[in-house]
This record gives structure tokens, C-alpha cells and sequence, in this order.
């Protein structure tokens, strides 16, 4: 595996050694009003502190998959010329050999809060969801894109904190507004952009967003030193309908 592993020791929170009764916070999901969500500008998209408990980031964040779990994407080419975004790669399956509590996220993610939830601000509930980890090194970055038309959206969990990793290393999610200007077949950079909003990323943060023509998004180029990574778990909100099949059922998972 690649020397830019991590090579720090991992916190062991107190509930390491024991099951939790929850892990999302419900009270959390239920005290966002849709229309955060839905009137945000450029393209729905909200960026929300603690929906997990406190306990339940300690221990997943303590309990996240080793990188040599990982499959390497790096210079996979993309469409449109758009840069290539590097990365180690771990797609979800139920047999998969992690530790219990993110199997016990998994659960509660499929299961009635959380799809209530996501079906109140999406305002459907023809959806699928999948799952994957990206740890990303030192020089990489998500060059500015709009994501595939199988999806609906994304809600991406932030996994670093201050005790390894430094704010001016970059890492955050850039929500980005064009004016309507580029076609998603097209490469623009960070700067060719109206306006862009950068979400906290740091701690007990995610971004959820909803794809639209214009979902414009990236991650700038990391700066953090070698052995450091940025990482995020990401759950993918899936279109449940013909077309979504079919472009699910064609799709490539990072690292194939």
C-alpha cells in the first residue's frame, strides 16, 4: 500500500468496548425545516452540525475501515476532461469486514428516520441508497463536476478533527454557482465560477445536497502533510426508477 497511509494512532473513545442504542440523532434530523434545504442557493443543499451523537462520531470515527481495506483510484480518467479524482475507495456490501458499528449506521440509515427524512427534503421516496468510504492524500483534489444523472443527491459524513488535521490543509466540500453559464460536459475550474460557499467539514459536520443540472461541486487540491487523509463516508442517494436501474446496473465502482 501507498506510503501515504496513515500511519497515527487511532483515539479509542470510552464506548468503544459496547453497542450504542442510536446513532443518528432523530431530534436533529426532525429540527430542519425543509425549506433550509430545498430554497437553499445555488441548488438544494444544507450543511448540518451533529447528526450523529456525539458518542456515535467518537466511535465510528475510531472504528473507520484501514486504508489497506481500500481499493486505489488514482489518474482513472474522467469525462469531459475534468481532472482525475484520486482517492482510496471502499464500496459497501453487507459482508464486508468492519467493525460492527458502521453496520449498526448502515441499519439505522435504511431504516425509517432517516428515510423519512431524506424523503421530506427530496420530496420522494423512489430512492436507493448505496455506500462508500474516500481517504484522499496529500495533492489530491475533486476537480469541479456535476455528479451522475443516476443520482438523486449526497449526504457526505466529514471524519477528520483538529487533533490531526489542520483547517488550512484544505478538505472542504465547494458548493458551486455557474449562472447557468457551463454544461456538465464541460471542465471549468474553481475560479471560473460566480460564487462558491465552502462547507465546515471539520468534526461532527456533513453536507447533503440534491443533484440538479447545475450541482456544481469540488474539493480543492489537499495540502496536508504526507501520511495525513481526508476522510469522509458518503451515502449515496440513488434514482429508484427505470433509468436509474439501468445506469446503476452499467455503473463502475471507484477502484474497478
Amino acid at each position: 500500500m501507498s506510503s501515504n497511509a496513515e500511519t497515527l494512532t487511532r483515539p479509542q473513545p470510552p464506548a468503544q468496548g459496547r453497542a450504542l442504542p442510536t446513532l443518528l440523532d432523530g431530534e436533529a434530523l426532525a429540527a430542519i425545516p425543509t425549506g433550509q434545504f430545498r430554497d437553499a442557493q445555488p441548488y438544494p443543499w444544507l450543511n448540518p452540525e451533529g447528526l450523529l451523537t456525539d458518542e456515535a462520531f467518537d466511535l465510528l470515527r475510531a472504528n473507520l475501515p484501514e486504508v489497506e481495506q481500500m481499493k486505489a483510484s488514482f489518474g482513472r480518467k474522467r469525462a469531459h476532461g475534468q481532472t482525475p479524482h484520486d482517492r482510496y475507495a471502499l464500496e459497501y456490501h453487507p459482508g464486508l469486514d468492519i467493525h460492527p458499528v458502521w453496520h449498526q449506521l448502515i441499519e439505522e440509515l435504511n431504516g425509517p428516520v432517516y428515510q423519512n427524512w431524506l424523503a421530506r427534503l427530496f420530496a420522494t421516496r423512489r430512492f436507493r441508497l448505496s455506500y462508500h468510504w474516500h481517504y484522499a492524500p496529500r495533492g489530491a483534489s475533486v476537480s469541479p463536476h456535476c455528479d451522475a444523472k443516476r443520482k438523486l443527491g449526497s449526504h457526505i459524513f466529514y471524519f477528520n478533527t483538529p487533533d490531526e488535521w489542520d483547517e488550512r490543509w484544505g478538505g472542504e466540500t465547494v458548493v458551486l454557482d455557474d449562472g447557468g453559464r457551463f454544461s456538465r460536459a464541460s471542465a471549468p475550474d474553481f475560479d471560473d465560477f460566480d460564487r462558491a460557499w465552502t462547507a465546515k467539514a471539520m468534526g461532527n459536520r456533513s453536507l447533503l445536497f440534491q443533484r440538479q443540472g447545475n450541482s456544481w461541486h469540488g474539493v480543492r487540491r489537499l495540502d496536508c502533510p504526507e501520511g495525513r487523509l481526508r476522510k469522509v463516508f458518503i451515502i449515496v442517494v440513488n434514482a429508484d426508477n427505470l433509468a436509474g436501474r439501468l445506469r446503476r446496473l452499467f455503473h463502475r465502482p471507484d477502484g474497478a
